[in-house]
């Protein structure tokens, strides 16, 4: 089967501008993880106080979605996320740099201690499984997008490489001759 140079730097050309239109598009757009919690609005269930009556009016839209750079809530503004590399020319002291330290280790410690209490708090939400039903959590279409745009990437170094390939075995049969 004879291959076309110029259909493969075709095939490459295009599924390479496909692949940087959809990646763009998913980085670009909030729609990577999404909860969505209509069911759980709609049932009713709330927080229930101490005699077991449900608390309707503490309840409040829990829908959101998420990008890379912000997640947005159904009834309120988008929110960026936290770039912790925001400041530029911060110069940290040899004693401050010690202070976080110690403060990262009494973090790390707190937490060791807290995770038991943390497992229990887990298994008793666990056992309100009513609750965890009604909340549907997924991953969207840009994520969708994104592995689209990896699937595209790896078909145009394939088409590259088999260009490559068809212009060396090209090159050797002109050698021969």
């Amino acid at each position: 089967m004879r291959v076309h140079l110029g259909g493969l730097a075709g095939a490459a050309a295009l599924t390479g501008a496909l692949s940087f239109v959809l990646l763009a598009a998913a980085i670009g757009t909030d729609f990577w993880y999404i909860i969505d919690t209509e069911r759980l609005e709609r049932s009713g269930l709330g927080a229930q106080d101490l005699l077991g009556s449900i608390n309707r009016s503490q309840l409040e839209p829990l829908s959101s979605h998420s990008g890379l750079w912000r997640t947005c809530r159904v009834q309120s503004p988008c929110t960026p996320l936290m770039n912790p590399f925001w400041l530029e020319n911060v110069t940290v002291s040899e004693s401050s740099r010690q202070l976080l330290t110690m403060v990262t280790l009494a973090g790390i410690s707190i937490y060791i201690a807290y995770s038991a209490a943390a497992f229990q708090e887990a298994l008793c939400l666990l056992e309100e499984k009513a609750l965890l039903d009604q909340v549907d959590i997924h991953f969207g279409w840009s994520l969708a997008l994104g592995w689209i745009s990896f699937i595209a990437e790896l078909l145009t170094g394939g088409a590259f490489l088999a260009a490559a390939r068809e212009l060396s075995l090209r090159r050797r049969q002109d050698q021969a001759i």
